[in-house]
């Protein structure tokens, strides 16, 4: 099994019934786990693209949008966690949190609350705030993030990364993981400034 350690900066932590729901049990590096969830990933946003209908602001989507960009790797994915994290709604509070923030966020959209991209920012935060599944959230979210500007307002997706890779070690991940934490504390300007809005 791999080390349950190594990850990114805000990368959080799988406990071991967690980490033992890895479906190729010859990963044995962070690396490689990681190249794995990539390949998954790109499934997953070609099922996107492909699909016609389906309302994202639904916890059926957003289920099985996860599953869509894990289920390869993960058993647990499109499933929402039992456990208590570092992050995130207590487990049995995740699907009334979650089906608040979809309800919250089709207002938003139906009378224009906020900016597009602003409405985006702010379904990301609490979607990564709610904390769904046990690992995979930020990578969900901001997908999530760019279907709901897609479907809601008609706008192209959000540049999260600019080039570089997210998930890995970098200044734009420090920003990021910045820009959430101030969200977090009721300050949404670093996260706005981060996408664009």
């Amino acid at each position: 099994m791999f080390p349950n350690s190594g990850g990114p900066e805000g990368a959080t932590p799988l406990d071991p019934d967690e980490a033992r729901g890895l479906k190729h049990k010859h990963v044995t590096t962070r690396g490689e786990l990681d190249e794995l969830e990539q390949a998954n990933m790109q499934l997953g946003v070609a099922w996107l693209t492909r699909k016609r209908n389906g309302d994202v602001l639904t916890l059926e989507f957003l289920r099985k949008f996860h599953d869509r960009l894990f289920g390869e790797v993960w058993r647990w994915a499109g499933r929402f966690r039992l456990t208590e994290k570092n992050i995130g709604v207590a487990p049995s509070q995740v699907a009334v949190q979650l089906q608040a923030l979809c309800d919250d966020a089709r207002f938003w959209a139906e009378n224009a609350t906020w900016p597009p991209r602003e409405a985006a920012a702010r379904f990301h935060h609490r979607l990564v705030q709610i904390h769904p599944f046990p690992n995979g959230n930020g990578r969900h979210a901001r997908f999530a993030a760019d279907e709901y500007l897609k479907q809601y307002f008609g706008q192209p997706p959000i540049d999260w990364a600019t080039g570089v890779n997210l998930q890995a070690d970098s200044a734009r991940r420090t920003a990021y993981i910045a820009a959430l934490r101030a969200a977090d504390g009721g300050d949404y300007g670093p996260l706005l400034a981060f996408v664009g809005a």
